[in-house]
């Protein structure tokens, strides 16, 4: 008994003991350091890391969403949607509307870009073929266009242009004569492009295969480069102004773009006269001027470049020309296969060759010198996404006018013009500004006059609007309408692809210079055109 009790009471004495063991070292964990406890902490991380990584299986990583933007998708999805749903107007087919709904669709999303441009296009072709609104054939119908095809060959020109080191020579050249100011440069190349506008009726290529490679050679040469963040040094600026301005050249002169003598015939057909060189030249010379010296001095401080003044540029542009030396064989080939290029844009009607034929070449020298490869052609990512999206939507333009649409539009525009009873001048104004902002349905100037050049100039007409005049207008306004998107003309897709400006505000520059051309050519051309005895 004895025994028991000696060791009952030595388990309770272990017991005590262990027991104020424990509150000791509790209480030394609580006033233990935090540095103590986060090194503590670290201990079993770094324990931990050594275990094979079992455990990081049970929390995954979230995983990276990879595809489209889903909030601009959702956009281009539910206009495209809205406009599916409403019920087509009297006298449109479904086929047409849901084309229709389709396309604004699409544009919606070129506009929010979701995805790439040419993978936005290429998605609204799918679901026209899905929904069983464009067969194949219809689709890619204008895959066979020249516009699109001439544009991407512009772009492997301008590759050999700068890749050479001619780009830099001639833009080192321009530099050095009027490099004081990005102002002067810029007059310089808006100037240069006007100068050849009536001699290349081909904007496209004049736009791209001339001037984007020259004026990119220009900004790089400036140091402005979209790659580098330094677009806005003077590159969005110079751009943006020498693009706008080849609106406006191309509308001065009959034969400064490839759809103005369709409106010369249709004119001759609807009021039966024939607008001629000289009166269509004479008409545009004055408000055009007008508008190639303001244009710049208007997105100059609508949309100024970050370096204005560089008096030391000329100095420093005759130096690197000095270390650039005489022309290598490559700079002697690419000039030989541009003046050849240039010349037959210029002549070559006269002798069967086209725009694009000249271009392959051009293109054909350059690669059987090896001034430029294939692969090199091949990588000018550019190149291709401006012929898809730009093809499919000349397409789905094309055909909402062979299903009905446009001529439906048109049509409608008539009766109501003619049913308000307006005095010719404010008809004159509202059918000429229907004509110019409709152009937002088309990816042509060509598609766009043979739509409704007829129709809107027929109503002029009946309004009491002097008919030459009216003419005059409508086919000036065919080129200057194409300021408004980065499709709607053939200068836009090579200058918007260079990358200078982003989409948004490329819209917002074109729609605000819009208005400033509609004002020149109605206000100051109006009088102009009662001067020259047109009216």
């Amino acid at each position: 008994a004895g025994c028991r009790k000696s060791n009952g009471i030595g388990h309770s004495a272990q017991f005590f003991q262990g027991d104020r063991a424990t509150a000791v070292e509790l209480r030394q964990r609580a006033v233990t350091s935090p540095v103590s406890r986060r090194a503590t902490a670290n201990r079993q991380v770094t324990a931990s890391a050594s275990v094979p990584v079992v455990q990081a299986a049970d929390v995954p990583a979230k995983a990276e969403w990879k595809g489209a933007k889903l909030k601009p998708l959702g956009y281009s999805v539910l206009a495209g949607l809205i406009i599916w749903c409403i019920p087509a107007p009297v006298g449109v087919t479904a086929q047409a509307w849901h084309l229709l709904a389709v396309f604004v669709g699409t544009i919606v999303g070129i506009i929010t870009n979701p995805l790439p441009l040419g993978a936005t296009a290429l998605i609204g072709l799918g679901v026209s073929m899905v929904t069983g609104l464009l067969p194949f054939s219809a689709a890619f119908s204008a895959f066979s266009s020249e516009i699109p095809w001439l544009i991407a060959l512009a772009f492997f020109l301008a590759r050999g242009f700068i890749k050479t080191g001619l780009g830099n020579r001639i833009a080192y050249m321009i530099v050095s004569i009027f490099g004081k100011s990005t102002l002067g440069l810029t007059y310089s190349l808006v100037f240069s492009e006007a100068l050849l506008a009536p001699a290349i009726p081909s904007l496209a290529a004049r736009a791209g295969g001339i001037f984007l490679p020259l004026t990119k050679a220009l900004c790089v040469a400036c140091g402005s480069e979209p790659d580098k963040g330094t677009e806005k040094k003077m590159g969005a600026y110079v751009m943006m102004t020498v693009f706008q301005t080849s609106t406006v050249s191309s509308g001065m002169f009959i034969t400064a773009m490839a759809a103005n003598p369709l409106s010369v015939n249709l004119a001759a057909a609807t009021i039966g006269q024939t607008i001629t060189w000289g009166q269509w030249a004479l008409a545009a010379s004055l408000p055009g001027l007008v508008c190639l010296i303001c244009v710049p001095l208007i997105l100059y401080v609508l949309y100024p470049p970050e370096v204005k003044d560089s008096p030391e540029a000329p100095k420093k542009a005759k130096e690197e020309l000095a270390k650039l030396g005489p022309m290598s064989g490559d700079e002697k080939v690419m000039a030989a296969a541009l003046v050849v290029t240039v010349g037959l844009w210029i002549f070559g009607s006269k002798i069967g060759v086209g725009s694009v034929a000249a271009a392959l070449v051009g293109l054909s020298t350059l690669l059987i010198a090896g001034v430029i490869t294939w692969k090199e052609c091949l990588a000018e990512g550019p190149a291709w996404d401006t012929l898809t999206w730009f093809a499919a939507l000349i397409a789905m333009a094309s055909y909402l006018n062979k299903y009905g649409l446009i001529p439906w539009f048109s049509a409608s525009v008539v009766k109501v013009v003619s049913a308000a009873g307006l005095a010719w001048q404010p008809a004159f104004l509202v059918v000429v500004c229907l004509y110019f902002y409709s152009h937002y349905m088309f990816a042509s100037g060509a598609a766009h006059i043979g739509a409704m050049y007829t129709a809107f100039l027929s109503v002029l007409v009946a309004c009491g609007a002097p008919p030459l005049v009216s003419a005059l207008t409508l086919g000036i306004f065919s080129n200057l309408m194409g300021c408004t998107t980065h499709y709607g003309i053939g200068s836009a897709p090579p200058f918007f692809g260079a990358g200078y400006v982003p989409l948004p505000t490329w819209w917002k520059i074109g729609f605000g210079m819009s208005i400033f051309y509609i004002v020149t050519f109605l206000g100051i051309g109006s009088v102009w055109w009662k001067v020259i005895g047109l009216y």
